[in-house]
C-alpha cells in the first residue's frame, strides 16, 4: 500500500503535522511528549496517539520512552518519512549565476545535495537577497543563498523570521566589492555625483551607503543587472560592484576597492525559515567540502558548471 493511501483517513493532517515536526530532530535527540505534541499541533490526544503509531508500524521512526526522562527518537528512516510529511523536492533560490563564483557555488550545491532519498533539488535564480529572503518567508521556496552580511543585517531586524543553517566561508560568495566609476580620472565619490544602487541587494545597497558617507550625491535605483552597461554609458557616474562580475565579463573600466571591513559580505550561507522542519534535513544533505571543491574547480576551469 502506497504511504499516502494510509494518510487518506481522519489522521492524515495529524500525521503530516508529526511527521514534519519529527524531521526537525536527529536520532539520539528528545522529541515532544504526546502532551506537548497536542498543545504545539492543537491536535486531539488520540489523533497524535494514532499518527505517531502510524509511523512507528511504517518503520519510518523508533521511539524510545525513558520514563521522567521523555521520549527519544532512536531510528528515523528518513526516505519513508519525508513521504509521509509530503515532502516531495527541496526549493532553493540563489542568485543569479552571472559569475563564474555563483556558478561552481550553484554546481557544487546540486552534487553536495544528491541524496539517497529520492528527493529532487531545484534551484531558482533571482536577483536581491531581500527578494530571496522574502520567498522562503513566503514558504514558496525552501532555503535561500545569501551572503552572511546580508543574513545578519535581516536578522538584526527580524530575530526570529530566519536561521542560518549552513555556512561556506570567507570567498564562497563573492572575492570582493569594487567602486566603479565611469570617467577613468575619477579616483573617490564625490559631490554631486549620481550613483547607482539596488535596494533589493542589501549587501550592494549598504556599501553603496558607506561609501557615499558625507557625500552630497544622487542615488539612481537599478537593478544590479544592468548596473555595469549604466555605469559605462554614464548614465551614472558610480556604483558599488562585485569585482567577479566585471572580471569574467572582461569589462575594462576603471574601479577601486573598497576596504574589507568585514569579510562576511564575501561568504555564502543557507538561511530558512526560523524553525522550518526542513532545516536539519539540509544541514544532513549539504557537505561544504563537496561544494567548496567543486566551486574551486569550476573556477579553475578544470570542470564546467553544471547546475
Amino acid at each position: 500500500m502506497m504511504y499516502y493511501e494510509d494518510l487518506m483517513g481522519k489522521n492524515a493532517i495529524a500525521t503530516i503535522k508529526v511527521s514534519k515536526e519529527l524531521l526537525k530532530y536527529s536520532v539520539g535527540e528528545r522529541i515532544p511528549t504526546v502532551s506537548e505534541f497536542v498543545d504545539s499541533l492543537s491536535l486531539a490526544r488520540g489523533t497524535v496517539q494514532n499518527a505517531i503509531k502510524t509511523l512507528v508500524d511504517h518503520e519510518a521512526v523508533r521511539i524510545e520512552s525513558k520514563g521522567h526522562l521523555g521520549s527519544y527518537l532512536m531510528k528515523k528512516n528518513m526516505r519513508v518519512l519525508l513521504k509521509f510529511a509530503g515532502v516531495r523536492m527541496l526549493l532553493g533560490t540563489m542568485p543569479l549565476p552571472y559569475s563564474r563564483r555563483y556558478e561552481g557555488l550553484a554546481s557544487g550545491l546540486i552534487a553536495s545535495m544528491e541524496n539517497n532519498y529520492d528527493l529532487p533539488i531545484n534551484l531558482a535564480y533571482m536577483r536581491g537577497s531581500v527578494n530571496r529572503i522574502s520567498m522562503v518567508l513566503q514558504k514558496r521556496y525552501d532555503f535561500a543563498v545569501v551572503s552572511r552580511y546580508a543574513a545578519h543585517h535581516f536578522l538584526e531586524k527580524y530575530p526570529d523570521k530566519i536561521e542560518i543553517v549552513v555556512g561556506f566561508g570567507a570567498g564562497s560568495y563573492l572575492s570582493n566589492h569594487v567602486i566603479m566609476f565611469h570617467n577613468p580620472n575619477i579616483k573617490e565619490i564625490q559631490d554631486g555625483m549620481k550613483i547607482g544602487i539596488d535596494s533589493a541587494s542589501i549587501d550592494q545597497k549598504e556599501l553603496t551607503k558607506f561609501v557615499c558617507q558625507g557625500k552630497n550625491v544622487e542615488f539612481i535605483e537599478i537593478e544590479y543587472s544592468r548596473i555595469i552597461e549604466r555605469v559605462i554609458s554614464g548614465d551614472i557616474d558610480a556604483t558599488v560592484m562585485n569585482i567577479d562580475e566585471a572580471n569574467d565579463k572582461h569589462v575594462k573600466i576603471h574601479t577601486k576597492s573598497i576596504p574589507q571591513v568585514n569579510k562576511d559580505n564575501t561568504e555564502a550561507v543557507l538561511v530558512v525559515a526560523k524553525e522550518n522542519e526542513i532545516s536539519t534535513l539540509i544541514k544532513e544533505l549539504v557537505d561544504v567540502e563537496t561544494v567548496l571543491n567543486i566551486q574551486r574547480l569550476v573556477l579553475e576551469e578544470k570542470i564546467t558548471p553544471s547546475y
